[in-house]
């Protein structure tokens, strides 16, 4: 019997084990509440691989004809030697999804989830998505699934992970079919996603930070382990209660024979939430008003190692935002006995070629650097904090220190135009051969920053649950003219062209790190 049953669902990228709910499982059991932990994302993608299919053409046949092996290569590490054999087991997979998803109009791939008749950005179409369960791909799956979930465990709550819009349709679904199924089930949500939607201002419209009453009893924004400790466990909330509550380490023993598509596993771990920068024009996390929280470095070295030693990864991924200064350092001085990666700030420490050697020798084979622009103007207009000359140093130093680079661009914001554009084509250009990968991104206006009340908004994605929505821009270059460039100049110039083209498709960057430097496989 458990207590709750904690659902991470469909679909995200299939490579590790979700740590949201890793860390809630570890905080309810360090207080006693049985919990019940299933990663149906994993599960849901596995069961649409292996449902009958007919193909009709060369390439669709080979990929159902080879899609178990494909998934077993996915998780050996042989496949990632052969950039070209790892592409094509991905693109086959991908395919086979496709077909499946055809059947019912969903675009299905193993990252994405699009419904041609329903919208995750609309709160109506989420309620049909739940009124009519039966009409969802995953339908077969999850409703034999959670049935015998719930019927061997018996639990008074059920919990969905939402983090991403991928996945709304499908937990909507789910909720749908548990509120027709099991009515008694007391329905709990959070996650990313209703995290940013509850961030939201209210304005004057009734209900608004629950606009699925009856359907879902209780939506939690931010990290969950407080609130639904306080929901199961009102007793450690009174006056007298010293202990900090959801602060435990997580558990991912739910996980452990878990097939993941990576190669080895991958441990995810947060350090920290929000950003420690928080600064720059247009950062959903501002814009939401999420404050930064960290776990002290020397805690985050602590729980590493037990982690590490439970779960034995060939790989850590560090979730946070952006890792700190402070954390780097802790990792330097205490290494995790394994390799790992993350998000990280161009910053002072990383301009120390010394202390980027040091960073390798710890075990860092990847950075993520959100650099933006290689315009200097541009990038202080954004608030970046950062120098070109700073940028340059950097990318210098990790490409001597022997970590891979992946580095984010960012374009069409509100102070960049043509010119600018081309500035950051040839900052990048210049700077090629210490880029390991790109991710090329066209500016989405968040709706409710600051910043976008000097902007004239319109609607981009419509729904009452966007996020996010286009603008005139005050220079003329629209996403038209933005996604021109990107195509027709950018991405068409030859050196750009060859970190493009050696990007992980589907996985991105959650397996770039498997891939070292994407000039060894030229060799």
């Amino acid at each position: 019997m458990s207590e709750i049953l904690l659902i991470y669902p469909p679909v995200g990228k299939p490579s590790e084990a979700p740590a949201g709910i890793a860390k809630l499982a570890g905080a309810l059991r360090s207080y006693g509440v049985d919990c019940t932990v299933v990663d149906f994302n994993l599960e849901g993608s596995r069961f649409l691989l292996g449902e009958p299919l007919e193909a009709d053409d060369t390439w669709s046949r080979r990929a159902l004809r080879h899609v178990d092996k494909n998934l077993a290569a996915l998780s050996d590490p042989p496949l990632y030697q052969n950039f070209d054999r790892y592409k094509r087991a991905v693109a086959d997979i991908n395919r086979v999804l496709e077909m499946a998803g055809k059947k019912t109009g969903v675009g299905l791939s193993l990252s994405n989830y699009h419904d041609a008749a329903l919208s995750p950005l609309k709160s109506h179409d989420l309620l049909i998505a739940a009124e009519r369960p039966q009409e969802n791909i995953f339908f077969p799956f999850f409703s034999d699934r959670l049935s015998l979930l719930i019927e061997n465990h018996t639990p008074s709550f059920i919990g969905f992970s939402l983090n991403y819009l991928s996945q709304a349709l499908v937990t909507f679904a789910m909720i749908g079919f548990c509120r027709q199924r099991y009515p008694e089930l007391s329905v709990v949500v959070g996650g990313g996603l209703v995290t940013s939607w509850l961030s939201r201002p209210k304005g004057d419209e009734p209900g608004w930070r629950n606009r699925f009453t009856g359907l879902i009893d209780h939506l939690i924004a931010g990290p969950g382990e407080s609130s639904l400790l306080k929901l199961m466990r009102p007793e450690l909330f009174d006056k007298e209660s010293k202990r900090d509550q959801g602060q435990a380490l997580p558990d991912y023993t739910d996980f452990t024979n878990s097939s993941y598509l990576a190669r080895g596993r991958i441990l995810p771990y947060a350090a920290s939430s929000g950003c420690y920068w928080n600064r720059c024009s247009f950062c959903p996390e501002k814009a939401e008003g999420n404050f930064y929280r960290q776990i002290a470095p020397q805690t985050v070295v602590k729980e590493l190692d037990e982690l590490v030693q439970t779960t034995q990864p060939g790989l850590i991924h560090f979730l946070d935002n952006a890792m700190s200064p402070a954390l780097l350092s802790a990792l330097v001085k205490q290494p995790p006995g394994v390799q790992w990666y993350g998000f990280t700030r161009i910053g002072d420490d990383l301009c120390d070629l010394g202390f980027c050697r040091k960073l390798r020798r710890a075990g860092c084979v990847m950075l993520k650097l959100g650099i933006e622009s290689g315009d200097q103007q541009v990038l202080q207009a954004m608030q970046k904090g950062i120098s070109l000359e700073q940028v340059s140093m950097v990318l210098n130093n990790l490409q001597q220190a022997g970590i891979a680079t992946y580095v984010y661009l960012l374009f069409g914001t509100p102070t960049e135009a043509l010119p600018e554009a081309r500035r950051t084509l040839d900052f990048m250009v210049k700077h090629c051969r210490t880029v390991t990968f790109l991710n090329l991104a066209i500016f989405n206006l968040p709706l409710y920053s600051p910043e976008s009340e000097k902007l004239e908004v319109r609607d981009f994605y419509a729904g009452d649950l966007s996020l996010y929505g286009d603008f005139i821009h005050p220079r003329g270059w629209q996403r038209k003219e933005v996604r021109r460039f990107l195509d027709r100049e950018f991405k068409r110039h030859p050196a750009i062209a060859s970190i493009i083209k050696h990007d992980p498709p589907t996985f991105t960057s959650n397996h770039a790190p498997f891939f070292g430097s994407w000039r060894d496989l030229d060799d």
